[in-house]
């Protein structure tokens, strides 16, 4: 009994300090110039250049996610940004990546270990094989937009110049490297519709 009072103590308090963290981390990315309102971040998310990031009204990022705009690699200048809509959620452990443009709807499900990405590590010519990726420019075919009420399996990839509709779904474990259509259910490697969703 008295181990139980124990382990139901340090569950209370990890629970406690859990949300004071969380808590805290909202304002110390709004300080860096993040805008949000109501938002809910996970435990250990990683935000790089917030003050290039929007996040709407009642959206939450998962634990241990990553958002990055990047403004300047290996020298090179970029204008990204990452928009993402109000009442969304992105899951625990994914990656939004930018150096052009990544906006996200409104009422959006996205499972875990997802990555949004509108960048490569060069351009996959030959002649860039000698150069270590790390070191390779960032190259984009693109901005990505995500329509309104889209869900996002888990372990899904959206890559640049890729425009997801509204209403539409991207199975678990899918590459999404061309458009979706509104209203559409997508899967596979890469990702093609496999179906339309009727609207009644």
């Amino acid at each position: 009994m008295f181990w139980r009072v124990i382990v139901l103590i340090i569950d209370l308090l990890q629970k406690q300090s859990r949300r004071v963290y969380c808590k805290l981390a909202v304002e110390y990315y709004k300080n860096k110039g993040l805008t949000c309102a109501n938002t809910s971040l996970g435990y250990n998310v990683k935000i790089h250049n917030p003050h290039l990031i929007r996040i709407g009204i009642e959206s939450s990022i998962g634990d241990n996610c990553m958002l990055s705009c990047w403004e300047e690699y290996n020298g090179q200048k970029y204008s990204p940004c990452i928009v993402v809509g109000k009442n969304s959620c992105i899951g625990d452990y994914s990656h939004l990546t930018s150096i052009y443009g990544i906006t996200i709807g409104d009422n959006l499900l996205m499972g875990r270990f997802v990555l949004i990405s509108d960048n490569n590590h060069g351009s996959g010519i030959v002649e860039e094989s000698t150069t270590p990726p790390i070191l390779r420019p960032l190259v984009s075919k693109g901005g990505i937009v995500i329509g309104n009420n889209v869900w996002i399996g888990d372990k899904s990839t959206i890559l640049s110049g890729v425009t997801i509709g509204d209403g539409s779904i991207i199975a678990a474990n899918s590459v999404v490297t061309k458009n979706v259509p509104p209203n559409s259910i997508a899967a596979g490697i890469p990702a093609k519709v496999i179906k339309r969703i009727s609207i009644t």
